[in-house]
């Protein structure tokens, strides 16, 4: 299953790289942001930083647009949590073996749920697991939303930035280290917000 899972990804993401230019990349973009969120193996990243590595000039709208996507995929992935769960929730995280992934997003919601979910964006763990947990939990609808938004927006946006002003430059290294990339993202704002905190 899990080679299985593996040859589907490859070709997924080698069908999304040529397609990042075609006439319907901005659709593609918008279904991929969506259905990452909550059932899709495959982040939008590779799609927002093939089209960005192509033309960055609009890199607020794509980022705008890929964040609004994916927020509205990350409620439906709570909707299945919340309401779903024995009949599709259960059978996708089954699917992708997210046994023990969602048991450690229980006890990271347990401690801070806003906190969970905004650093959702930034961790090797699928964001669909984090949505559809939150549901599951019943982690309170606002608090989700906001940190879905804060979360991903930060990381879309970022994206943007940087390949707007590095470009080529740097968009390979982007892409081929994008987990450990986001990671130190998400300390430095982390560490920005306990700053403000604690002062």
């Amino acid at each position: 299953m899990d080679n299985f899972l593996t040859r589907i990804k490859e070709r997924t993401r080698s069908w999304t790289v040529k397609h990042a230019n075609g006439k319907h990349a901005q659709a593609w973009l918008a279904g991929v942001a969506f259905s990452e969120a909550s059932f899709f193996p495959i982040p939008p990243d590779i799609l927002l930083i093939a089209m960005l590595l192509t033309s960055s000039r609009h890199w607020i709208f794509q980022a705008s647009w890929t964040t609004t996507f994916s927020v509205l995929g990350a409620i439906f992935g709570y909707i299945i949590g919340f309401f779903l769960f024995q009949t599709v929730g259960g059978p996708l995280v089954n699917f992708y073996h997210l046994e023990s992934e969602m048991m450690t997003v229980g006890d990271m919601f347990s401690d801070n749920a806003f906190v969970a979910v905004f650093l959702a964006a930034f961790t090797p763990i699928p964001f669909k697991v984090f949505t559809i947990s939150a549901g599951l939990f019943n982690v309170n609808f606002l608090v989700f939303v906001l940190a879905a938004l804060f979360g991903r927006g930060t990381r879309f946006f970022a994206i943007g930035y940087i390949l707007r002003r590095y470009g080529s430059q740097i968009g390979s290294l982007v892409y081929k280290y994008f987990n450990i990339f986001s990671l130190i993202i998400a300390i430095f704002i982390f560490g920005i917000i306990l700053i403000n905190v604690l002062l």
